[in-house]
This record gives C-alpha cells, structure tokens and sequence, in this order.
C-alpha cells in the first residue's frame, strides 16, 4: 500500500491528532480510522464519470504509535470499481498539505 507514514508518536500527541481528526474529517467504521474527502475538483477522471460512486476518500488509520493516510482513493459506495485509484498527484499534494496542517496546527514537530 501506498501510504504517508508519521511514526513515534507519542500519548499526548495521538490524543491531540485523535481530536483534531475528530473535528475534522469524517469518522470511519472501526476505531482510528478516519476518511479525508477528496475535493470534487481534485478528482480524477475516472472518478469524475463514476460520480454516483462518491464521495471519494482517502484512508486515515490513526493508532497508538503511528499515523497512517493511504494514497488510495477510495468510493465510499463500492470495493471494486474502475474509479478506485492511486492517487494522481493533486490529490497527493492535497493529502500531504492536510497532514502538514493538522501537524502545525496540533503543534506536533516530527
């Protein structure tokens, strides 16, 4: 998997990132994980033709020790479709400039 990787990370900061995900971004099924959206004008073409199968997301697993965001854009509707994709590199950047704000706001140096 391709995925943005922030590990050793400590109690207070997993706390602090927990709540700003919380705040944030949308809850996920399970316990630390989190969906980004993708901006609608960030999508990528085969997402936008496939747009009944959006919202599109990015995966955040947030766990005891380490952040996780995956390059996977994901439908929030279907496993397996044509409009599931690597991220191109807007939506990277997009990812990217997410995390690098939520670290400066969280005021976490890694």
């Amino acid at each position: 998997m391709r995925q943005y990787l922030i590990d050793e990370l400590s109690f207070l900061e997993r706390d602090n990132l927990d709540s700003y995900l919380k705040r944030t971004i949308k809850t996920g099924p399970i316990s630390g994980v989190f969906w980004l959206e993708v901006p609608q004008e960030l999508l990528a073409e085969p997402q936008t033709a496939h747009l009944a199968c959006g919202p599109f997301y990015c995966s955040v697993i947030l766990e005891q020790t380490e952040l996780r965001v995956e390059f996977l854009v994901r439908s929030s509707h279907t496993m397996r479709c044509s409009c599931i994709a690597w991220a191109t590199p807007a939506q990277r950047q997009f990812v990217l400039d997410f995390v690098d704000n939520m670290l400066k706001e969280e005021f976490i140096s890694v």
